[in-house]
């Protein structure tokens, strides 16, 4: 169960509805995920589906890598409902299911190699130490250019904040679906 209720077309008002027309009716397809809690304040959720939308869709990465950092991400912020739903979405963009278990455990994915190896590392780095080497920072700059790290290091950021939203309040898994990571127990934090 969400910790908070989830605003549904019937519940929405004319600016929730809007937002939510936009998001169903984009890339998306679905609105789903933390954007269903964004919606009790509609503009948030509006700036919140666009600046995602850019970021999936029109970066300089390719959807295997954007995807690749996501899963980092998922994984570093231990997020049930963004490992699942990028699970998913990694192997329709060709990560293999050995590589994506290796993130799901935290590890080096054995043979991970070139571009991929690169982004893992940038990722890998960014959530574990919230900023990157000089030596990893160079290569990715070397080999995607400073426009495609700027919107790597956004991608990585925006998930945070995607799978902090979804385990903060958390949303839902499908029904069935097992959790990749349990959420913390609330009353254990500190």
């Amino acid at each position: 169960m969400p910790r908070i209720p989830l605003p549904s077309p019937e519940t929405m008002d004319a600016a929730q509805r809007a937002v939510h027309d936009r998001v169903v009716n984009g890339p998306r397809g679905q609105l789903r995920g933390p954007l269903r809690a964004a919606l009790h304040n509609a503009e948030l959720a509006d700036r919140w589906q666009a600046l995602g939308e850019l970021l999936r869709y029109r970066t300089g990465l390719p959807p295997r890598l954007s995807e690749l950092a996501i899963l980092v991400t998922g994984q570093a912020c231990q997020s049930p409902f963004e490992w699942h739903a990028h699970r998913a979405e990694g192997e329709k963009a060709g990560l293999e299911a050995a590589l994506m278990d290796a993130l799901q455990a935290g590890i080096e994915p054995p043979g991970i190699a070139g571009d991929d190896a690169l982004v893992w590392a940038f990722a890998r780095e960014l959530n574990a130490h919230n900023s990157v080497s000089d030596a990893t920072y160079a290569a990715a700059l070397a080999r995607f250019g400073a426009r495609t790290v700027v919107e790597l290091t956004a991608l990585v950021g925006y998930y945070t904040m995607v799978a902090m939203t979804l385990n903060a309040h958390e949303i839902p898994l499908p029904e069935g679906v097992v959790p990749a990571f349990p959420l913390p127990q609330r009353g254990a934090l500190k």
